[in-house]
């Protein structure tokens, strides 16, 4: 996100109508609807995370432990174990969908 010069960018009279409610401070304008993006669309961050998970589960079925799993990942016991949930559910939302 950059930051735009208020007064290069918008009338004077509306820029004047703005500093009656905010003079001076940051104000952040949020995009519109149809203009969102997803998180994680502009990076390869959810990639990344999804592949580590699908690792997590991987070796949470080879046997290790929750504990162990946290100590590898520098992640805490419940993050592990919410990690384990969510990846059985799509497994087994993918095993619903093959048949």
């Amino acid at each position: 996100m950059s930051y735009k010069k208020a007064k290069h960018i918008l009338p004077a009279e509306l820029l004047a109508l703005i500093q009656e409610y905010v003079d001076g401070e940051y104000v952040y304008i949020p995009r519109k609807e149809e203009h969102k993006k997803n998180w994680g669309t502009n990076t390869t961050t959810r990639t990344e995370l999804d592949l580590r998970n699908a690792s997590i589960y991987n070796d949470f079925l080879a046997g290790i432990d929750s504990e162990t799993l946290g100590e590898k990942y520098y992640l805490s016991r419940k993050s592990i174990q919410r990690i384990i949930l969510k990846e059985k559910r799509r497994a087994l939302n993918n095993q619903s969908l093959r048949f």
